[in-house]
């Protein structure tokens, strides 16, 4: 069994771990290199506002655009609410017209109602099915009828689908339509080529891909203006103030630096681990449901669902033993339905049995076969119980 004090954690989805590398870049910054980019009179600043420029390198050389197109933010929750409440300015007896995939993350879907409350935006839900795979002929004629913003994600972050961007954007160019893409649970997992594809405004956030929280980045297209949703200090052009974290953005570069440089076998790795459990899980668990589009999704997920089996009683079990989650971390601990599972019309059992979990680059081989014997274990322990 795990000798850890802490349960194994199958939680990547909400977070990852910080790269031991990322951490001493961001340590050195904390310490020794910890000038404001902003002061200009002195070398300190300078260093600082260099250590910027290069980290602004790297996270365009791993998602395809231009270090130019890069605004600092504190994660992607910050990012989609600036592309969208800062594209999107009241216009009064004409309510802008957004197209969302109705499995977008909350920041997406709070964002788009909160406007829509206010009277400024009415909201069109792009058609999925009992997989969460995106209708590729509603998405062309709700676009054809005119949009003022479409926001599809790259990858979900519950049952790990990931979508077609590349032919979302040309759709949404065809029609000249700007197209905000959620790519937080994608970017260092699989390629994008934000240049190439078309995409708009591409948001980013750090601690997704090995680095730390309260960093991340909204990447801009050259040509469209966002108006602030921050003031003070006029930082970033003016599109967003507030000094510059330069610990955290040094972070992120480093964390896409490394991504760029290791992805493609990180994930090979990660799938055959992935795959390896849900074998395990498979033959072990009577029932067991696989969720989401199993032939396109990120390596590192799985999501379950036992019909029969209340997750709230799976989690209770396991807790001490192992990290997985009900859905998205996102919900300040209330427990409600994944909205998610909801949108994809699955039964109210099948929504109740769900489990996510997430595995990366640190999950090892042990891990994946001790998971498999306490889910299957507790799994068993609670049926028992309730028959």
């Amino acid at each position: 069994m795990n000798e850890s004090q802490f349960p194994i954690y199958f939680d990547y989805h909400a977070t990852t771990p910080v790269d031991r590398r990322v951490a001493d870049r961001i340590y050195h910054c904390m310490t020794e290199e910890f000038g404001n980019a902003s002061s200009v009179d002195h070398s300190w600043g300078d260093r600082a506002e260099e250590a910027i420029k290069q980290a602004a390198k790297q996270v365009a050389e791993l998602v395809r655009g231009s270090p130019r197109e890069i605004v600092w933010t504190s994660g992607a929750t910050e990012s989609i609410n600036l592309a969208i409440q800062g594209s999107l300015s009241p216009n009064p007896g004409k309510p802008h017209r957004i197209a969302l995939l109705p499995l977008e993350h909350k920041a997406v879907l709070d964002t788009c109602h909160i406007l829509e409350k206010r009277g400024w935006a009415e909201l069109t839900y792009l058609q999925v099915d009992s997989r969460g795979r995106l209708n590729l002929n509603h998405l062309e004629q709700v676009c054809a009828e005119g949009l003022s913003l479409l926001c599809v994600m790259a990858a979900n972050n519950e049952i790990g689908n990931i979508y077609p961007i590349e032919v979302i954007a040309q759709i949404a160019q065809r029609y000249g339509i700007p197209f905000l893409c959620d790519a937080s649970q994608a970017v260092g997992k699989i390629p994008l080529n934000f240049q190439d594809w078309g995409i708009t405004y591409l948001a980013i956030s750090a601690h997704k891909l090995y680095g730390p929280k309260g960093s991340g980045a909204l990447v801009i297209r050259k040509g469209y203006h966002l108006e602030p949703i921050l003031f003070g200090g006029g930082h970033q052009k003016g599109i967003r103030s507030g000094s510059l974290n330069v610990p955290g953005i040094v972070g992120l570069g480093e964390a896409c630096r490394l991504r760029l440089l290791e992805m493609d076998e990180d994930e090979k790795a990660i799938a055959c681990l992935r795959d390896r459990l849900q074998s395990l899980l498979i033959d072990k668990i009577p029932g067991l449901i696989i969720n989401g589009d199993v032939s396109c999704r990120l390596a590192g997920n799985l999501h379950i669902s036992m019909p029969d089996v209340p997750n709230s009683a799976i989690i209770a079990r396991v807790r001490s033993k192992l990290a997985i989650s009900t859905g998205a971390a996102c919900s300040s601990g209330v427990q409600t339905p994944s909205h998610v599972l909801q949108a994809m019309a699955l039964s109210s059992n099948v929504i109740e049995g769900a489990l996510r979990i997430g595995i990366g680059k640190f999950t090892t081989f042990e891990e994946i076969e001790q998971a498999a014997e306490i889910l299957a274990t507790a799994v068993s322990l609670t049926r028992q119980l309730m028959y």
